[in-house]
């Protein structure tokens, strides 16, 4: 079989770098970001996270290979700002939107696990699964 051993997907090889950067010399203010032991999920992300900031031109990525474990990204930003700089600022905003995400998913959860515990003693024990979520109570919003 074609397949690579699992521990290949994660496990960063001797010599090699975690992140590898490429300045384009054709493109001003270009380069092409090698990440190793990353997929399409990673990749699109970061993506659509370089393409909100204005200062931006372009960013698109490319899977080498299916059975190879990195991706390229290409970068290009206005004057005044490097790609460098841009893919360090989109991962940091990265990592805080996801990490609200957690923090809502987390106030649900202890409030779905809440109701569930108020359902069951208010019924003396009975309990069906539609009393998992209350209809008649918005979601909690937390914004932080």
């Amino acid at each position: 079989m074609n397949a690579p051993d699992r521990f290949e997907l994660f496990v960063i090889p001797d010599g090699h770098k975690k992140v590898e950067m490429e300045m384009d010399t054709r493109i001003p203010n270009a380069a092409t970001f090698k990440i190793e032991r990353e997929d399409h999920t990673l990749a699109n992300m970061l993506r659509a996270q370089l393409l909100k900031d204005p200062r931006v031109l372009f960013a698109g990525y490319k899977i080498p290979h299916p059975l190879e474990h990195s991706f390229l990204i290409k970068i290009q930003t206005t004057p005044g700002t490097s790609p460098g700089q841009a893919l360090s600022e989109a991962t940091n905003e990265l990592i805080k939107e996801i990490s609200n995400i957690k923090t809502k998913f987390d106030m649900d959860m202890i409030r779905v696990r809440t109701y569930d515990e108020d359902a069951k003693a208010t019924e003396g024990g009975v309990y069906d699964d539609h009393m998992a979520i209350d209809q008649h109570r918005p979601p909690m919003d937390v914004d932080f």
